[in-house]
């Protein structure tokens, strides 16, 4: 499960990327350039408009029983079964869907108390996507999170679970746009030899 990436860009960097308005936020600080569940990051949505840079909360909040019995708030990050109704509404309408900018992402190496950070990088693509759904907040704000897949034979060797979904070019466009039965066909593992790991 992928809880920490980076965003190093500047909106300005973003908004020439994916082609929106940057005049949203001021803040040259924002985001941090460590993410982690819970905090506020950078997406890419379309509505009506077209495509709009946006600010959303990581993580879907979610209510679960915990084993006193007491229910428990809890931050889903990662979609995993694209088959839950949790996750239907989101993943079936494309203005539920959104694109992640990440410039690095963290999977850990190791046993417990003594695990190992390594950072994965897509070379050529200074600024890359994860393939994330999105859903509206009380007061305003929006939640999002990223899909998850197989990992591939660089991912696999560190974190044999998973890896987050990432999207070339035109990806994005199709994750943002097509049908879910077209979509759903972006969800595998990136190809191995365009990503590197640190």
């Amino acid at each position: 499960m992928c809880n920490r990436y980076r965003m190093t860009a500047k909106q300005a960097e973003l908004a020439a990327r994916y082609g929106v308005p940057a005049s949203y936020l001021e803040d040259e600080t924002f985001p941090p350039p460590e993410l982690f569940p819970d905090n506020l990051a950078w997406t890419v949505r379309e509505n009506d408009s077209g495509r709009v840079l946006d600010v959303m909360r990581w993580g879907f909040p979610h209510r679960v029983r915990g084993k006193s019995g007491k229910m428990l708030d809890r931050k889903i990050t990662n979609v995993r079964n694209l088959d839950s109704p949790f996750w239907r509404s989101a993943l079936v309408n494309p203005e539920r869907r959104c694109v992640v900018p990440v410039t690095d992402f963290c999977e850990w190496e190791g046993e417990k108390g003594a695990k190992i950070a390594r950072w994965f990088s897509v070379p050529s693509r200074p600024i890359f996507s994860f393939a994330g759904v999105w859903r509206p907040l009380e007061g305003g704000e929006r939640a999002f999170a990223f899909l998850t897949c197989e990992p591939n034979s660089l991912v696999a060797p560190i974190h044999p679970k998973a890896m987050p979904v990432v999207l070339d070019d035109e990806g994005e466009a199709r994750w943002l746009q097509e049908d879910w039965a077209d979509a759903r066909e972006l969800v595998s593992p990136f190809p191995s030899q365009l990503m590197t790991v640190a």
